[in-house]
C-alpha cells in the first residue's frame, strides 16, 4: 500500500473514512427496526386482569357465550401457560411483560405464544366497551384523517387486514418509532412489540381474527364479525393509548 506522503493526503483520507463510516451507519439506521415507543402508562403483567363488562355486554357484536369461553378458557390458558414458561425460563414476572416481547426472539415458543396470547387478549378486553363511541374525535381522529385519507378509508384498510389475515391472528393499528399510524397484522398470538413481528410499534387496538373470537355466532363468516366488531370498539381508550405515546 503506497504511504501517505503529506499532510494534505492524511487529510483527505481520513475524511473520505470518516464519510464511508457516517454512509455506513446511517443506511443501517436506515435500514433497522425502528426505534420502540414506550410508556409506563400502560404496561401488562403476568396476571388475568378481570372482565371490565359482563359477558352478555358486548351482543351487539359478540354472544355472550362467545365471550365467556373466549375469557376462561383460551385467555385464561394463555395466562396460566405463559406463567409456566416465565418460571421455567426465569422471567421476573414482577416486571412487565413488555420487556420480554420485545426481546421474545431469546425466549422459547412457549414463551412467545403465550405471551403474546396474553398481552393480546388484555387488551382485546379493553379496546372493546358496551358504550364506547362511533368514531374517534380530536387528535386521534385527526391523525387517522391524515394517515389514511378519511376515517372511512381507515375501516376499510383496517377491517381487510382482519379479513385477509390466513389462519389465526390478528390486526392492529399501531403508532410506530415516529409516532405515525401504521395498519398491519400478524399470525398466531404474535404482536407488533416482538422483535420477530413484521409490524412493529406501539399497539393502538388490536382485533382477535382467531375462528374461536366468533365461529359460534358467525361460523366461518369472518367478514361479518368485524363489521359488527366495529359497533363496540372503545375509542375513547384508544383516544388515551395514542395520548400518551405522542
Amino acid at each position: 500500500m503506497k504511504p501517505l506522503n503529506t499532510r494534505r493526503d492524511f487529510i483527505l483520507n481520513s475524511g473520505k473514512a470518516g464519510l464511508g463510516i457516517y454512509l455506513g451507519s446511517s443506511l443501517l439506521s436506515a435500514c433497522s427496526t425502528p426505534s420502540k415507543i414506550t410508556t409506563t402508562k400502560y404496561t401488562t403483567g403476568f396476571t388475568q386482569q378481570p372482565l371490565p363488562y359482563a359477558y352478555n355486554a358486548l351482543s351487539e357484536a359478540i354472544d355472550a357465550q362467545t365471550m365467556e369461553i373466549h375469557y376462561t378458557k383460551h385467555a385464561a390458558s394463555y395466562t396460566t401457560n405463559l406463567n409456566d414458561a416465565a418460571k421455567a425460563e426465569g422471567v421476573d414476572t414482577t416486571k412487565p411483560l413488555e420487556e420480554v416481547l420485545r426481546r421474545v426472539s431469546k425466549y422459547s415458543a412457549k414463551m412467545r405464544n403465550n405471551g403474546g396470547g396474553h398481552y393480546n387478549h388484555e387488551l382485546f378486553w379493553k379496546i372493546m366497551s358496551p358504550t364506547g363511541a362511533d368514531a374517534p374525535s380530536g387528535i386521534l381522529a385527526a391523525a387517522i384523517t391524515q394517515s389514511f385519507g378519511s376515517f372511512e378509508a381507515f375501516k376499510t384498510q383496517f377491517s381487510d387486514a382482519g379479513k385477509n389475515r390466513f389462519g389465526s391472528g390478528w390486526a392492529w393499528l399501531v403508532a410506530d418509532g415516529d409516532r405515525k399510524l401504521r395498519i398491519g397484522s400478524t399470525p398466531n398470538q404474535d404482536n407488533p412489540l416482538m422483535d420477530v413481528s413484521e409490524i412493529k410499534g406501539f399497539p393502538l387496538m388490536g382485533l382477535d381474527v382467531w375462528e374461536h373470537a366468533y365461529y359460534l355466532r358467525y361460523q366461518n363468516k369472518r367478514p361479518d364479525y368485524i363489521a359488527n366488531w366495529w359497533k363496540v370498539v372503545n375509542w375513547p381508550f384508544i383516544q388515551e393509548r395514542y395520548s400518551a405515546v405522542i
